[in-house]
């Protein structure tokens, strides 16, 4: 009875508490990037699926096999291409901390960039100037939102890389200028894998009569 008595008052042990401590501030904002991301391409597969619906909706006007220059394409998509693997230099060279190595790429990075958008950008000119604006036929419509849209994410991404090597040339390889350029390099990536699905779905599939 006594026995009984003691383990009741007995006070209860506090439940197993984890020393670990919280995630690093490195992980939790790489894995909230990685949701921002994440929304980014569920966005653009649902323009991707408005593009699908509306193809053919040519409005008697022209359509992608005749308005699609596969030259200029695909000198865009090397840029492109190239600039990611610059992309990963530059983050090769951020781990080891090398300064002048870290320039070198995120300029030719920046200057890939710069190309692709430039291109882009004449190709837009250049059919809006034979007519085919984005007002002409919805597919039309379509097409300027998707490719713009990517576009427009390739602008932010040059302006973000700039910023970027300013902070570096500033306050070093601080820890968070460290993260803020491995969310680049993600997000640079990111677009990179978008662009190969664009060119394959709209430039490739769109020159078949």
């Amino acid at each position: 009875m006594n026995a009984i008595a003691s383990d009741a008052l007995r006070p209860e042990l506090p439940l197993a508490v984890s020393e670990a401590g919280p995630a690093p501030k490195r992980i939790v904002v790489t894995y909230g990037f990685w949701v921002f991301i994440l929304s980014d391409i569920v966005m653009f597969a649902a323009l991707f699926a408005t593009y699908a619906v509306l193809v053919h909706a040519t409005a008697g006007g022209a359509a992608g096999s005749q308005l699609f220059n596969q030259v200029s394409v695909a000198v865009e998509t090397g840029c492109l291409l190239l600039s990611s693997y610059t992309c990963g230099l530059m983050s090769l060279a951020i781990n080891a901390k090398r300064h002048v190595a870290t320039y070198a790429a995120a300029i030719a990075t920046f200057v890939l960039g710069a190309a692709f958008l430039g291109l882009e950008i004449h190709e837009f000119a250049d059919m809006i100037a034979r007519g085919a604006t984005p007002q002409s036929s919805a597919f039309l419509s379509a097409f300027f939102t998707l490719v713009g849209c990517h576009g427009l994410h390739v602008t932010v991404g040059l302006i973000w890389l700039a910023v970027m090597m300013a902070q570096v040339a500033a306050h070093d390889f601080t820890a968070a200028v460290t993260r803020r350029l491995l969310c680049f390099a993600l997000f640079w990536h990111a677009l990179d894998i978008i662009w190969i699905c664009l060119f394959t779905f709209v430039y490739l599939m769109g020159v078949r009569p």
